[in-house]
């Protein structure tokens, strides 16, 4: 036996909205708060913001690691297209001696991380300093956000936007980093171009 379908019809007169219902010829009708009745529920948990700024400044240090980690041999110092510009071991210093120009800046009188040397860097070396760079980072951001305005010092104008500048900077950087690695005959894998845009997965890994 088929039966036959609800017929579903809502609309608004002065007041609640009314729902009505027709089903086998009967017609219900219920009243009801539009928001009350609509809305979803709210959430049972509250984003941290805080720690979520911070997270995301984590998960930007896994990718210029990921990138790193992918870098060929043969391409760590290629003399770039036309002669101009850096070569991928030196743009990795550049990264992390700007996170040291920053640090200098905001917290003079906190403890630094030795600056890379962009001549004669290995990828051992760029990886444990970009690895405490960023460690001193997320320190400096996590105490300015703990105080009133969240302001970091000679940055303006506060340590969102601080943050925000550091990510743009680096994620600028890691482009220029797989154009002279293609240019000079080894191209990143396919899955690390894809395994940088993946910040939910790598929100997960340790």
């Amino acid at each position: 036996m088929e039966f036959p379908k609800p017929c579903l019809e809502t609309f608004r007169i002065n007041g609640p909205v009314r729902i009505v219902v027709t089903l086998f010829g009967r017609i219900s009708t219920l009243n009801c708060n539009s928001e009350e009745f609509f809305m979803p529920a709210a959430a049972t948990t509250t984003l941290d913001l805080s720690e979520s700024i911070l997270q995301s400044f984590a998960v930007n240090e896994k990718v210029n690691q990921l990138l790193l980690k992918n870098v060929s041999p043969g391409a760590w110092r290629a003399e770039p297209l036309g002669k101009t510009g850096r070569a991928i071991a030196e743009i990795f210093a550049h990264i992390h001696n700007v996170r040291l120009m920053w640090l200098k800046a905001a917290a003079p009188d906190a403890p630094q991380p030795d600056k890379l040397e962009r001549l004669t860097c290995t990828p051992s070396e760029v990886s444990t300093a970009l690895a405490e760079s960023a460690q001193a980072c997320s320190s400096l951001i996590r105490l300015a956000l703990a105080t009133p305005g969240g302001r970091v010092k000679n940055f303006k104008p506060d340590a969102v936007h601080f943050t925000a500048y550091l990510m743009s900077h680096e994620a600028h950087h890691r482009g220029q980093i797989t154009q002279p690695a293609r240019q000079a005959g080894y191209p990143l894998p396919k899955q690390t171009g894809f395994a940088m845009w993946e910040w939910g997965t790598l929100a997960k890994t340790p």
